[in-house]
């Protein structure tokens, strides 16, 4: 899982329309996709508040639930 790096969700959500901040933690390899869905989880991928599932088009957060 991404683990998306924005304090809040609501701070995520402000950024549609923006390229993802972000830290991979697999160590399968790379999970970010510039086109499609992936669940994030933030603010860190230690300290786990809140998690989201990610829409990206083009490299662009297109849509966050």
């Amino acid at each position: 899982m991404l683990a998306a790096l924005y304090p809040s969700k609501k701070a995520l959500k402000e950024s549609i329309a923006k390229p993802l901040r972000y830290q991979e933690t697999s160590f399968f390899g790379e999970e970010f996709r510039p086109d499609g869905q992936f669940c994030v989880v933030g603010p860190s991928p230690t300290n786990r508040r809140w998690f989201a599932e990610v829409t990206m088009s083009a490299g662009i957060i297109a849509k966050v639930k």
